[in-house]
């Protein structure tokens, strides 16, 4: 698959990964960002594009199990890596335990920044650096919500987390 606009004068990357449990070996531009490469080609339209800047979080994905803003990760960068966005977590009969507290505790409003929120969270879970809702507030700082649910979402990852780390991390994965 050739990703990216025509350039005969550059030469185009082999770039494999899995995501979301899917193995892909692609033929990419070096300029492609991982974003770009999801929401195109790929037609995995969860991850959104906010700031393309890497300020808002909104495209926030989880690789090799970090959550990483896919805008500011160019996708030959990770040959080799486990990328796992919101379309790879759980499905609608069985939700992945993070997506479910974000539906019982309404930690959303609008949606846009809602799969890279619940990413984040993910991530946070999984980093083990979480002691008090005051960590919760300023590890997921990097997640702009425009609606303002960030209560609801401290709230559905404090959920979570009394749920076990090791079960969100399992998961995950």
């Amino acid at each position: 698959m050739d990703i990216g606009s025509r350039n005969d004068a550059v030469p185009l990357c082999s770039t494999a990964f899995v995501i979301n449990g899917q193995q892909f070996t692609l033929e990419l531009h070096p300029w492609v960002t991982l974003l770009d490469l999801l929401r195109g080609a790929l037609e995995l339209s969860g991850t959104k594009k906010g700031c393309d800047h890497g300020q808002c979080g909104a495209c926030t994905v989880l690789i090799d199990g970090e959550r990483i803003n896919a805008c500011l990760k160019l996708a030959v960068s990770l040959d080799g890596a486990r990328i796992t966005t919101i379309e790879g977590l759980g499905s609608p009969e069985s939700l992945h335990p993070m997506q479910k507290a974000f539906i019982e505790h309404d930690a959303f409003q609008c949606g846009y920044c809602t799969p890279g929120q619940i990413c984040s969270a993910i991530g946070l879970v999984s980093e083990g650096r979480v002691h008090s809702r005051a960590d919760i507030r300023e590890l997921m700082s990097g997640n702009l919500c425009r609606c303002g649910a960030y209560t609801n979402i401290a709230d559905a990852i404090e959920d979570v987390m009394g749920q076990g780390r090791n079960q969100i991390r399992e998961a995950a994965e």
